[in-house]
């Protein structure tokens, strides 16, 4: 071999990593890039996702061959096209070897998703309880709080709503250790879900108002099959209220922020007795700690609560100091929950 030939051919092996590698990222930004275009409602995002797939496959990129899979399986969910969702999920499922243990935790997620909405609750809770004990004994929470929402509709299909209550606490402690706020959305809805089944009208539909606000504030849209899920217990419960307490309730979900909504859900499913602050309320309070306090929970800063009142920053915490010495709410958390259960919000 001339030396000539002998370098191209050493220049060619030392590209192939680099190629693969390129390949690889390529996979990744396509189904970053459909994902994205899909949320804000691009359908060319579908194209992308289908182009990330025939590239993976091209490349032999088994992890990029079932995050693409996945990713088509959800883009057909949201479409309520449930065949297409299921075969797909089943596909990524199938692929075990070479890819990481967070892909197969969240390949199954996706899968038990998508035969709960197909209406295979049997496989579907086969599928979640593999994927929670995964998750746990891998100490990992990427896909834990999707896998206990989804058991919470599982339970409530089968009458456990002890086990359902139990599950969704420990998907808001989850969600709100790793901050990820599109799960803890989803919980809002099941919390919904789970206050209808056990005749809490007017948290249901507190819940879902929540829910429903925060959604359109983050853009995100609703998926059919979560529609139909909470579609009839929340028809009932508004029939059950009335339409003046049931406006009373939306008003009241509309008003939460995230932070707010999480208190109250946590409030909801709190096994113990309320903690004293709670008890205590805030009748000792004057009409502005009153204010405060409600736009606390609103989840204002100090900065924002000083501007929308046209006082100092300084005033403010001065205030804020004079409520804790009376309340014992040391936490703005506390000071959520002390008007939520006051009610003035």
């Amino acid at each position: 071999m001339t030396t000539t030939r002998l370098l191209s051919a050493l220049l060619l092996t030392a590209a192939v990593p680099c190629l693969a590698q390129t390949s690889e990222i390529l996979v990744h930004a396509l189904n970053n890039v459909g994902n994205a275009r899909l949320r804000v409602g691009d359908e060319s995002g579908r194209g992308a996702l289908q182009r990330s797939l025939t590239l993976a496959r091209e490349a032999g990129y088994p992890r990029g061959e079932a995050l693409s899979l996945t990713s088509l399986s959800r883009t057909a969910l949201a479409a309520d096209d449930l065949g297409s969702a299921v075969r797909l999920a089943r596909q990524a499922g199938q692929i075990t070897a070479g890819i990481p243990g967070w892909v197969a935790r969240l390949c199954s997620s996706s899968l038990t998703e998508v035969l709960l909405a197909a209406g295979d609750a049997g496989a579907a809770e086969g599928m979640c309880a593999v994927g929670l004990a995964a998750s746990r004994d891998t100490g990992s929470e990427e896909n834990l709080a999707a896998l206990l929402n989804l058991m919470v509709v599982l339970d409530l299909r089968a009458g456990r709503t002890g086990d359902a209550t139990a599950h969704l606490r420990e998907a808001l402690q989850v969600e709100l250790r790793t901050g990820d706020w599109t799960d803890l959305l989803n919980g809002l809805d099941f919390y919904g879900l789970l206050c209808a089944a056990t005749g809490r009208c007017t948290e249901a539909v507190t819940l879902w108002a929540a829910h429903a606000a925060l959604s359109r504030h983050g853009g995100l849209s609703e998926w059919p099959a979560d529609t139909r899920l909470r579609e009839q217990p929340l028809s009932e419960a508004r029939r059950a209220l009335g339409p003046a307490l049931t406006r009373t309730a939306e008003d009241r979900g509309t008003a939460m922020s995230m932070a707010t909504a999480a208190e109250y859900a946590l409030l909801l499913t709190d096994p113990g007795p309320q903690p004293p602050t709670a008890a205590a309320g805030p009748g000792q309070l004057s009409a502005r700690e009153r204010e405060l306090v409600t736009l606390v929970a609103r989840g204002r800063t100090d900065a924002q609560i000083a501007a929308q009142l046209y006082i100092s920053i300084r005033t403010v915490r001065s205030h804020l100091d004079r409520i804790r010495d009376k309340t014992g709410c040391r936490r703005r958390a506390d000071l959520t929950r002390l008007a939520l259960t006051a009610e003035l919000i």
